[in-house]
């Protein structure tokens, strides 16, 4: 791999934006180049509120990763989540003309692009068609059509669904703040690419990726992925529950679940006590590290219930051999994987970009919390190979797929925008 090629990711979250620049080394290890992070203060629950707030944090994550990087940042990987986010199967099938030839790659293709052309409600588009598994002739489980001989294509499908407008609105701000999008990813399945082994999807694994706003979802079964979804509620409903609980401002709560917050009370003392500074020379406020945990214990709680609601409602709740995996700013917490354990009676750990990374002098990249900006340059990197492969599409991607509405959006993008800027 050429050492020009750098890939920019994109993490477009509730709390933070985080942008990443790294490039591959000569063992194939994603090298961080650099790292820009600003507050996320005009997104909620990954849904962009405000424009200009956005893109102003985009601007200062992006620039303090070229200035980290030595790098002029004009293209990224953009992740895109939030609860506007729906899954579906569906199953697509064509027939064919000359038995006796081989399935060619343009005919599954077609056959991938077909699925594009699905009836949907009003405002929604299709994000991803990731195919699971192809049928020929009713023969099942065929991983690789190519080549084969049969009458009759079928394939099950995976099929990601957004709201236009949300990802009209990304777009948006990403190209005020003066980038190009090279392609928009859903975020847990870039979050997958970075923390994950290939043993663990083909085991069967639940990638659970606790964010600010949302908690994102995806299932996977011999490395095929099974199931997706969003979670409307993260680390930022902690946060308010803390400050309501003890009486204290959002500032404070967030400093104390990150210093002394734990998911599981009965692992805190009753005398452990934090002292919080009062406002305008008020008495100082007494915060029993107990009842801390009681309140982040029962939001978590609540949390992994309904991720484990997903994933008896997918069908794969006795397969999923390698049990749970937590990424996230939100898998840091205390104790979180205890109580996980706990509560789905599952096998589960952290999950930590690490595996892909060089060495990183700080170790800041290694963090859970950056899970989904790694993966998003991974994803560019994987991108990068399949448009190598002449004639090979990228099966659920804006890549090679010709009536994606994220397609629609970047081609009508520069005459939109130039519009805009007119009025």
């Amino acid at each position: 791999m050429a050492s020009s090629e750098i890939i920019v990711g994109l993490d477009i979250g509730s709390t933070k934006i985080a942008c990443v620049v790294g490039r591959k080394n000569e063992y194939g290890k994603i090298e961080i180049l650099g790292l820009g992070r600003a507050d996320s203060l005009g997104v909620n629950r990954g849904v962009v509120e405000n424009i200009q707030h956005t893109v102003n944090s985009i601007s200062t994550a992006v620039s303090e990763a070229s200035d980290h990087s030595g790098v002029e940042i004009k293209v990224a990987n953009v992740g895109i989540a939030g609860q506007h986010i729906r899954s579906l199967q569906h199953r697509g099938s064509i027939m064919r003309n000359a038995i006796e030839e081989e399935i060619s790659e343009a005919e599954t293709g077609n056959l991938i692009e077909s699925m594009y052309k699905l009836a949907l409600p009003p405002g929604e588009e299709i994000i991803h068609v990731i195919p699971q598994e192809y049928i020929i002739d009713g023969q099942q489980g065929i991983r690789e059509p190519i080549g084969m001989s049969g009458n009759c294509l079928e394939a099950n499908f995976h099929i990601i669904t957004g709201k236009v407008a949300a990802a009209k609105n990304i777009n948006k701000c990403v190209t005020k703040a003066g980038l190009v999008i090279s392609d928009l990813i859903l975020e847990p399945l870039a979050s997958s690419e970075a923390v994950l082994g290939e043993q663990e999807k083909e085991a069967g694994v639940a990638l659970v990726d606790i964010g600010g706003g949302t908690t994102d979802m995806a299932i996977f079964q011999d490395e095929i992925i099974r199931h997706t979804a969003v979670i409307p509620l993260g680390g930022n409903a902690i946060t308010e529950d803390i400050r309501e609980g003890c009486a204290i401002i959002r500032n404070q709560a967030e400093a104390l679940k990150i210093s002394f917050g734990s998911a599981l009370a009965s692992e805190n003392k009753d005398e452990e006590i934090v002292s919080i500074p009062g406002l305008k020379g008020r008495e100082p406020k007494e915060i029993s590290l107990k009842n801390l945990a009681h309140i982040i214990q029962a939001r978590m709680e609540e949390i992994i219930e309904h991720v484990y609601y997903e994933i008896k409602a997918s069908g794969y709740e006795k397969k999923l051999i390698a049990g749970i995996v937590l990424t996230g700013g939100g898998s840091q917490l205390k104790h979180v994987a205890q109580l996980t354990e706990f509560v789905t009676g599952m096998d589960t750990r952290i999950g930590y970009p690490n595996e892909h990374l060089a060495r990183s002098p700080s170790g800041e990249m290694g963090s859970p919390m950056h899970a989904t900006g790694v993966g998003l340059v991974i994803k560019g990197f994987q991108a990068i190979e399949q448009r190598k492969k002449p004639g090979k599409p990228v099966a659920g991607t804006r890549t090679g797929q010709k009536g994606n509405f994220f397609e629609k959006i970047l081609s009508r993008g520069k005459e939109f925008f130039e519009k805009d800027s007119e009025d």
